[in-house]
């Protein structure tokens, strides 16, 4: 009886399978949504192999990723798919970080490794940094109003979202148990790479929740503590996408009574992040302080809300300004030895 043969080492899905579960799950424990980001662009990128080079995924191997066919793979996801520079920059670094991993565990793949990291990244522009004006914000908040339970929830999720600048998804996992009551009040964020921060909740936001918490209905089968914060119909948890249609349609309605507000502004729930974000520094807040608000891991990720505030570097600048110019500069043409010297230069 013949023995089946054995599978080749490089064999892709076998390395694919551990970068997944020993990998990402095990080593770097990273976030769900981060496997679920990596795991769609490897299957964007096994599709493009099965259809366009015809290697099917159960007989794809390491070899075969390529610098050429890594560069093709990005060329499909721009003109085929219609991605965006920002898009092919994800599904790239998805790819150079499968590639690292393959390298510590099949080093004779080293050198064609080195080639496919060397791809570079495509340049974006700059992200807009839009923002709303202190006064905006307050004909937002106060546009939902409290006349019922669900007018109250929007009205307590906006103040939330813009006070605590959380992320949307951060808003969507929160549950009841997240919020400290007792003065001052705080709120328990989890975000990106599961760190955990507490959040600060001011006064009349902290009175609003409260308010909420009062009027909220007990969820059905679950603890008080481990019910949703911010739910939808039969008592769901509020989606990323329920608090973007949620915010959008009190943003038509603000628009609707005063067409100059916020006029050219696309207004998303991270554009409350980051007018707290803008608020704070106008405010003189340190930068520290504004980064852990907002859960970055590094300042320098911060700092971009600063270099976008002109109207605050204008002002720190003319508060360090020490006038050093003359008021009246003397007339040059009077000087006869100036006027001499100017015209020895063209001899």
């Amino acid at each position: 009886m013949s023995r089946r043969p054995a599978p080749p080492p490089d064999l892709a899905g076998r390395w694919l399978a551990k970068f997944f579960t020993e990998h990402l799950a095990g080593e770097r424990a990273v976030s769900p949504r981060t496997v679920a980001s990596y795991r769609d662009a490897m299957k964007l990128l096994l599709t493009w192999f099965k259809d366009a080079e015809h290697i099917p995924p159960e007989k794809l191997c390491l070899v075969d990723i390529d610098r050429s066919r890594v560069l093709r793979f990005l060329d499909w996801l721009e003109a085929e798919r219609g991605c965006s520079a920002a898009t092919r920059n994800q599904r790239l670094a998805v790819i150079k970080s499968f590639s690292r991993y393959t390298a510590v565990e099949q080093p004779e793949h080293l050198d064609q490794v080195t080639q496919v990291l060397a791809i570079r990244q495509k340049k974006i522009p700059a992200p807009e940094l839009g923002h709303l004006t202190a006064v905006e914000v307050k004909a937002l908040l106060a546009e939902p109003g409290t006349a019922s339970a669900r007018t109250l929830r929007d009205t307590a999720l906006l103040a939330l979202a813009y006070d605590t600048a959380a992320r949307v998804q951060e808003l969507c996992d929160l549950d009841i148990a997240d919020v400290r009551r007792a003065e001052p009040m705080t709120v328990v964020i989890r975000g990106k790479g599961s760190k955990v921060r507490y959040v600060p909740v001011m006064g009349p936001t902290a009175r609003l929740l409260t308010d909420y918490l009062e009027h909220l209905d007990p969820h059905p089968g679950i603890g008080p503590g481990a019910a949703p914060l911010f739910r939808g119909p039969n008592h769901a948890r509020l989606t990323r996408s329920g608090i973007a249609k949620l915010l959008a349609r009190h943003v038509r309605a603000v628009r609707a009574r005063d067409p100059r507000w916020a006029p050219g502004l696309k207004v998303t729930p991270h554009t409350l992040r980051r007018t707290r974000a803008m608020h704070l520094i106008q405010a003189g807040v340190n930068l520290i302080y504004i980064r852990d608000l907002l859960g970055h891991v590094d300042v320098s990720t911060t700092e971009i809300y600063a270099r976008a505030d002109a109207e605050t570097k204008r002002k720190a600048i003319e508060d360090a300004y020490e006038p050093l110019t003359p008021k009246t500069l003397p007339d040059w043409t009077t000087d006869a030895s100036l006027i001499g010297w100017l015209d020895s230069m063209t001899r």
